[in-house]
Parts: C-alpha cells; structure tokens; sequence
C-alpha cells in the first residue's frame, strides 16, 4: 500500500539504535525510506464463517519482516489496541475502525479492512512498537488464543515511563521552551489535518468520477448496441430489426441501415474496454492516492489523539495531585495548632511525605510525556515526505490512464467511417464549431 523500497534496502531494524540513539535521544534521525523497509502488513478479508449465533468475519495478517500469515478476527485488533495504549501511553497509537454494526455491507467490511491494514503498518513501522513483544506476538503467533497471549506479555510489564531507562532524566534533554513549542505543533499538525482532509474528499470524488464515467460508457456502449439489436417478439427496436426491417418508403431502398447497425454492433465492444479503462484508473486512484492520503490522516489523527490525552491525562493528574497535596499540608497546619495526638500527626506526615513522592512522580511522566510529543511530532515530520508519492501516483494514474484510453479512441475512430458512408462513397464525418460559431 505504500512504495516500497528495494530488496537491498530491507533490513530489521537494530534494536540498539531505537533505544538509544546516538547524540542526543531526543532527537531522531529516520527517514521515510527507513521507516518504510520496517515492515508492510496485508490484511485480507477470507471468507465468512458461520458461529453459533452470528457470522463473523475473519482476516489474514501477513507480515513481511516475520515472514508470518496469521487468521485475526476485529476482537484480536481491539485487545491489541488496548494492550498499546497500556504499554506506550505517552506515543501515537493509531485509532481502531468503529465496530461492526447490525446490517454492515460490503463496503462497510471493505472499508474496515483498509482501516485495519493502516492502522497496523502504522504500528509495525513505529520504533518503539516495532521492538515490543505485542506486536511479534499479534503477528506472528498462531495459537488458539491472541488475545490471552497478549494480556499475560502485559501483566508483568509496566508502561514505557517504567521501562525506559531515559525517563527520569527526560526534563535534562527538553528544550527550555517545551510549552510553546507543544503548543504551536499541536496548532501546526491541526492545520495540516484540515487540508489534507480536503485533499482526500477531493480525491475521493475525482476517483468515484472515474469509476461512475466507466459505468456510463459501459451503458453507452451497450445502447449502441440495443438500438441495432433484433427486437424481441411483440416489440421493435429503435430502428427496426433483421426480422422485421425497415418499409421501403422510409429506407427508399438504401442498404444504408444495414452498414449502419453492423457497425453500431461493433461500436460496444470498444466502450466496453474503455470502461474497463476507467474503471482501473478509479481503482487506482482509490488505492495510490486516497488510501495513501487516509494513511497520512490517520497518522496525523493519531497525533491530535495524543496531544488530548497528555492535557486530560498526565497534566489533569497532576494537578489534581498538586490540590490533594495542598489540603493535606492545611491539614498538618491544623493539627499543629491544635496540638492533635502524635500518632495522628506522624500519619498525617507520612501521607504527605507519600503525597510529594507521588507529584514527583508525576512531575517525572509530565516531562517524559513532552518527551515522547517532541519525538512523535518528529516522525509526522519523517512522513511528510510521503506527500510526493501521492502526487507522483496521481499524475502517474492520470497519465497511465488517459494515454490508455486515448489509445482505444484512435482505434474507434477509423470505425466510424461507415457510419457517414452516402450513395456515392464515405462522406466526411461532421466537424464540432470552431470558437464556438454554429456553421450554418
């Protein structure tokens, strides 16, 4: 679903590199192309399968880098999902497509599908997760039962703030305008959103209008050959049939009608494959350019996500630690003045004591949350670049697809000659205005 780079450059990435880069940590050094070679995931849909109650739908999950081809159902997804958001609370974990619903078509199911697909080659090429033993597991292993296999890798480990060895020290390496920098990149990537939104609608329709204009010459094909077709008993045709032809005082004895339904027989089979053209330049479209804008969207999605759950999550807590923290100390105060038991006073100290521990600890997953923003914005920035594929697949698809079908218009046309052939020999077919002057 994405261009892929040469066999040569197909590597499995060192996990050395990922956990500690040269330099400072908090900068990266991927490009796209290294991202790309990570991994690319296919997720095709197999066949319905019956359950007890309803029919569920299954998928094949094929990685290249584990050279693997497991059978997940959406519930294997969900958990998996869960289990990153555990795991790596602080990085852009990509959302999930809704769930199925009563009375889901096929193009609800083939939608889901797509979703799935960038959803996991956005994880499997990520650096973090593409280390962890989550994803090795989800694809790779082959067992009866994913979903348990994944929760038990989960219950020993802790999140990423607990397991990275750089956490406590993540303030050290934050630039001393952290804030305003969050700040404007999260009112950077937002604007961004919005247009490749726009982009991706507009690629949408110019691709619908591909295949809706394959439909239309398909029917117009067709027609053609309607119209010269013997009619059916009890019925004529629009111009009379090879039962049933034409009366003498309408044809005034021309074979003219004749030539001309032969030809028009002709005709359908080149609107046929013109369709056929316009159908495949649709698809391409669909799949080289707007899945390849949705990959993008969902990325930048995913960014948006994370920046909410930093505010409502990291941030909130600590200040709800900040305010507990602050009514505790009122409470010492009291009690000191009141002159209270001792040992109520101890505990009240000790609880404190636990209380600053706790808004250290918080201090500590607020600057590593900054941290993993600082980096997760440095790779939508590595995955900028993949704006010039799109472009390049949609002029490619534009220039593919015309240069073919202009290709079968030349080949139509010689065929038209009979269709202006007079008494006397072919006539020259009718030329269209020029600058918009009606020849009279």
């Amino acid at each position: 679903d994405l261009p892929a780079p040469q066999v040569s450059e197909r590597r499995d990435p060192c996990p050395t590199r990922m956990q500690m880069p040269q330099g400072n940590p908090l900068l990266l050094s991927y490009t796209l192309q290294e991202l790309l070679a990570r991994d690319t995931v296919q997720v095709e849909l197999i066949p319905e399968k019956k359950g007890l109650f309803l029919k569920h739908v299954e998928y094949e999950v094929s990685s290249q880098r584990f050279r693997s081809s497991v059978y997940r159902r959406y519930n294997d997804f969900v958990v998996f999902h869960e289990m990153l958001l555990q795991k790596f609370p602080y990085r852009m974990v990509p959302a999930l497509p809704p769930k199925r619903v009563l009375g889901a078509d096929r193009e609800f199911i083939e939608a889901r599908r797509r979703a799935l697909r960038r959803f996991i080659n956005l994880v499997a090429r990520h650096p973090p997760f593409s280390e962890d033993v989550a994803l090795r597991l989800f694809l790779s292993f082959s067992g009866p039962d994913v979903q348990n296999k994944l929760k038990e890798s989960a219950q020993c480990a802790g999140d990423e703030f607990l397991s990275c060895k750089l956490a406590p020290r993540a303030k050290d390496f934050l630039p001393a305008d952290i804030q305003t920098q969050f700040a404007v990149s999260r009112e950077l990537i937002r604007n961004i959103y919005n247009s490749f939104h726009k982009l991706r609608d507009r690629a949408e329709r110019i691709a619908s209008r591909a295949i809706d204009n394959a439909a239309d010459l398909l029917i117009f094909g067709k027609e053609l050959r309607q119209v010269a077709q013997p009619a059916p008993q009890g019925s004529a045709s629009a111009l009379g049939s090879d039962t049933t032809p034409l009366p003498s005082w309408a044809t005034l004895h021309s074979s003219t009608w004749g030539s001309l339904k032969q030809a028009l027989r002709g005709l359908s089979v080149e609107f046929a494959l013109l369709a056929d053209k316009a159908a495949q330049q649709g698809k391409q479209e669909e799949n080289d350019v707007v899945e390849k804008l949705n990959l993008f969207l969902d990325l930048l999605q995913s960014y948006k996500d994370l920046c909410e759950r930093h505010e409502k999550g990291v941030l909130h807590k600590h200040q709800r630690a900040l305010h507990k923290y602050s009514l505790m100390k009122r409470q010492m105060m009291s009690a000191a003045v009141q002159s209270r038991e001792p040992d109520s006073v101890e505990q009240l100290e000790s609880r404190i004591v636990e209380q600053e521990n706790a808004i250290q600890t918080m201090e500590l997953r607020g600057y590593f949350s900054l941290y993993c923003l600082h980096q997760e914005m440095q790779l939508v920035h590595v995955y900028l670049p993949l704006t010039s594929h799109i472009l390049g697949a949609f002029v490619n698809s534009q220039i593919q697809g015309h240069k073919e079908m202009s290709k079968v218009w030349n080949d139509l046309k010689p065929k038209l000659n009979c269709l202006f052939a007079g008494p006397s020999g072919p006539l020259t077919p009718p030329r269209p205005p020029q600058d918009g002057v009606s020849p009279h």
